[in-house]
């Protein structure tokens, strides 16, 4: 957001991320790339990078999903562009580790703080589209397993390496 203030302009460092993958929603004719659906895994695309964030589309066939991971400290959101996802996300605490799941339809969106834990899913019959902004751009994602003690990890991912 820039306000004009007398003749100098002020910018506000506030990234709203849910805004920002809303705005590439809207606009799929200026994406690099169309959509595309495999049956063998998740496809996703890096739509877009900036110094203090980046985009990805990220396509699902019903029943992908990802593991239980985090983002490597990046805040972010996603928005559901077409169809619908179930994000499962992962609270830790003195009773071990809680699972709360919640539907996104169409439409719908999410922001999440730098040390979300989640996991997204297709569970429906129809293929989705949605559209996630990290901020700032991933440099390792952490993926997880549900143990007796909490979260366990399985895997730590770099940028430029796995993906």
């Amino acid at each position: 957001m820039y306000v004009k203030e007398d003749t100098v302009t002020v910018t506000d460092l506030r990234l709203d991320h849910l805004a920002v993958a809303r705005q590439f929603a809207a606009a799929p004719e200026q994406w690099p790339v169309a959509p595309r659906f495999q049956r063998s895994e998740r496809w996703y695309h890096r739509l877009a990078g900036a110094d203090d964030h980046e985009v990805w589309l990220l396509t699902w066939m019903p029943g992908q999903g990802t593991e239980i991971h985090d983002h490597g400290g990046s805040a972010g959101a996603f928005h559901v562009l077409r169809g619908s996802l179930t994000e499962d996300t992962v609270a830790t605490g003195a009773g071990g580790a809680r699972v709360h799941s919640r539907e996104l339809g169409e439409g719908a969106g999410r922001r999440f703080g730098a040390h979300h834990v989640h996991r997204m899913t297709n569970r429906s019959n129809r293929p989705a589209v949605s559209v996630h902004v990290y901020g700032p751009a991933l440099t390792t994602m952490t993926k997880y397993r549900l143990g007796p003690a909490g979260l366990e990890v399985l895997t730590v991912e770099r940028a430029g390496s796995e993906w």
